[in-house]
């Protein structure tokens, strides 16, 4: 869908929520970062966001009842598969939808740094958000149902941009 304004009050009301949950256990603010971040981009309506946790797996066990209390539901990690990450979703007041992810991420891990690298790069190129819509759009058309698929097609378009000097 066409970016949104909204989107942006959206992820400080989410960043909110995160904060207030994970109080303590944060040692980074919470970033607005995914395909929302982007002003002017094309994106599926979920934010994402970014945070560092010391220790993911002592504040998910401090916070995964009271979290899960509001909506912000943890992915198991043999489901999510990325090692880099501790991966919440932010689910509809129904369950029907996802609304926003949280990235909860140890301290010192690269994909912190890619991933901001990777938003303010298209933030400031019209050129870069052009190419990663159609990026998008093709991975989108060509894996409709496949979540994974859809990111293994965009991934050496984020690779090119992240390396870019």
């Amino acid at each position: 869908m066409d970016h949104d304004p909204m989107w942006a009050g959206l992820a400080t009301r989410f960043a909110g929520e995160v904060d207030e949950l994970f109080a303590g256990w944060l040692t980074s603010d919470v970033v607005h970062v995914g395909s929302t971040s982007v002003p002017g981009l094309r994106a599926k309506p979920i934010i994402d966001l970014q945070a560092v946790a010391p220790d993911p797996a002592a504040a998910l066990a401090a916070v995964d009842e009271k979290a899960a209390g509001v909506g912000w539901m943890f992915v198991p990690r043999e489901l999510d598969q990325r090692a880099w990450r501790w991966l919440f979703v932010r689910v509809s007041p129904d369950a029907s939808s996802r609304l926003a992810h949280l990235h909860l991420m140890p301290s010192g891990q690269d994909r912190w740094c890619d991933q901001l690298l990777f938003r303010d790069r298209l933030r400031s190129s019209r050129r870069l958000r052009a190419e990663y819509s159609q990026v998008k759009q093709l991975a989108a058309a060509e894996h409709p149902d496949d979540r994974e698929a859809y990111g293994r097609a965009k991934k050496d378009f984020v690779l090119r941009v992240v390396a870019a000097g």
